[in-house]
């Protein structure tokens, strides 16, 4: 990666880490502060599990998993352990928006209120379904071995795509389901006479918005990709060369043709396809 994409990445980076992580810290600012703060009793404070799982699981480390490949510093690692992180921060995220899912409905179903009801809810449940779908599918097609690379090829577009759709759709639930606890949950003063909490709401609401905006555009920067295996070989033992700042993505050949014949074949047929993703 050139020395001004390095430059840029970085901010980007860490203005999108910064805004993440500050998503967290007012998340849980707003339910410990303004709401009952948290517990597993089937009231208000078990309701609250909701949010803060959803904002540190679901939004960003499905966040961080979608950009893991571009982080130059993990390009000394194997292609194969990067897989595994990708899906193991994945699984995190779900497991947390499950938990988030079972403290809701144990909560609507303790206080006698109906599940499945809003707009919220519907657009919930189909993200938490289509995830749950995507991770296994991945799993399957790119951490099984025996997976034909055809299929892998002709499934890559719609993993990419899906994964930054069900990002975005998430970001947008998360918004419909904070104005919707103000709305519901303001009385006095009311949400359109914006309260202290509302405007503290809203500004996480903002910082969500950039973090989503930040993981999109570092994930959609052609130049910030993962390079080869291939070219990263050939940089690590050539000391890096006269000129790598055009060092980009490229499709991985066969670096030793003394390999075993049919695991090299395998491996190149593998990483060729996995490129396209990062």
């Amino acid at each position: 990666m050139a020395m001004e994409h390095l430059a840029q990445f970085v901010v980007a980076l860490s203005v999108a880490s910064a805004a993440g992580f500050v998503s967290i810290i007012f998340v849980l600012r707003w339910v410990l502060h303004y709401k009952e703060g948290l517990a597993w009793d089937g009231g208000l404070a078990e309701f609250n599990w909701h949010p803060v799982l959803i904002v540190t699981g679901f939004i960003f480390l499905q966040g961080i998993a979608i950009i893991v490949y571009r982080l130059p510093w993990t390009w000394q690692c194997s292609k194969l352990m990067m897989k595994f992180i990708h899906a193991g921060l994945n699984l995190l995220a779900f497991i947390l928006a499950v938990i988030s899912m079972v403290a809701v409905f144990d909560f609507h179903n303790a206080a006698k209120i109906p599940n499945m009801y809003s707009l919220h809810s519907w657009l919930g449940l189909i993200a938490m379904i289509l995830y749950c779908l995507q991770l296994v599918l991945g799993v399957g097609m790119y951490l099984i071995p025996i997976t034909p690379a055809s299929w892998r090829a002709a499934f890559m577009p719609l993993h990419v795509y899906s994964g930054l759709l069900l990002f975005t759709s998430v970001i947008a639930v998360a918004l419909m389901g904070i104005t919707e606890k103000l709305i519901f949950g303001l009385s006095n003063p009311k949400y359109k006479d914006s309260p202290p909490e509302a405007i503290f709401v809203n500004v996480l609401g903002v910082l969500l918005v950039v973090f989503g905006a930040l993981i999109l555009w570092i994930a959609t920067r052609t130049s910030w990709k993962r390079p080869s295996d291939q070219i990263l070989h050939t940089l690590h033992t050539s000391g890096g060369g006269e000129d790598n700042s055009n060092v980009g993505p490229a499709l991985p050949q066969l670096s030793d043709r003394t390999d075993a014949v049919a695991c090299g074949e395998v491996r190149k047929r593998s990483n060729k396809v996995d490129d396209e993703l990062n």
